[in-house]
C-alpha cells in the first residue's frame, strides 16, 4: 500500500480559495455516504463514492455498521505513500490480533469484483487493498499520503478524505525495510457512518 510573486497573486489566490471552498461544500458527501474514522489524533471524514464503486462502498458500510473496523490496526504504513488498515480478521488490536497474519485477512462478507475507474490516487484518496487478483478486495483499505498515479486503473477508489488529513499524517509509520510493517501500530478507535448519529 508515499510550492511567487506576492502582489500579483493575492487577488487570484483569494478567488481560487473561495472557489475551492465553495466546490468542496458542493462535493461533500451526503450523511449516508460519509465515513468517520476516529483516530488517536482526531476524526477523519471520508466522502465515500457509491457512484464509482457501489459494491465496495456497500461492503464498507456494512462492516462499519457491524462494528468490524473498531480497534483495527494500521498495520502497513509507508511514509510518503499510504496507510493501510481494515483487516477485520487479524487486525483487531483488542480481539484476535495476529501480528504474523495481519494484512492477509478479510471479512465474512466475501471478496468483491474490481470496480476500477478513472478516479485519481491523489493525496487523501481512499483505495481498496487486494492481492494479485483484481477481484480480491474485501475489507482492507488504504489512505494516500501522496499521489500515486501507478495505482490508477489497478485498484478501486472508494472515497476521498474531506477533513482530518492532519490526523492521517500522524499515523505511526512502519519499517521501510519491511514494506511498512508497523510494530505496535496505531488503530481506528471507532468507525461510523454519519447518517447513523
Amino acid at each position: 500500500m508515499r510550492l511567487v510573486r506576492l502582489a500579483s497573486s493575492i487577488i487570484p489566490a483569494a478567488i481560487l480559495a473561495a472557489g475551492v471552498l465553495a466546490g468542496s461544500a458542493a462535493l461533500a458527501a451526503e450523511p449516508e455516504n460519509t465515513l468517520i474514522l476516529k483516530l488517536k489524533d482526531g476524526d477523519v471524514v471520508i466522502a465515500l463514492k457509491p457512484e464509482v464503486a457501489p459494491k465496495h462502498v456497500e461492503q464498507i458500510k456494512a462492516l462499519v455498521r457491524g462494528g468490524e473496523y473498531d480497534n483495527v490496526a494500521f498495520h502497513r504504513v509507508i511514509d510518503g505513500f499510504m496507510a493501510q488498515t481494515g483487516d477485520v480478521q487479524y487486525g483487531d488490536l483488542e480481539d484476535g490480533f495476529d501480528a504474523r497474519r495481519v494484512g492477509t485477512g478479510g471479512s465474512s462478507l466475501g471478496d468483491l469484483p474490481a470496480e476500477f475507474s478513472r478516479e485519481k490516487f491523489v493525496r487523501g484518496a481512499v483505495g481498496m487493498a487486494r492481492s494479485q487478483s483484481p477481484d480480491s478486495a474485501n475489507s482492507q483499505f488504504f489512505i494516500m499520503f501522496s499521489p500515486a498515479p501507478h495505482l490508477e486503473g489497478q485498484y478501486t477508489v472508494v472515497g476521498v478524505v474531506e477533513s482530518g488529513m492532519d490526523a492521517v499524517d500522524r499515523i505511526k509509520r512502519g519499517d521501510q525495510r519491511q514494506n511498512g510493517v508497523v510494530a505496535e501500530p496505531d488503530r481506528i478507535v471507532s468507525a461510523r457512518i454519519a447518517a447513523d448519529n
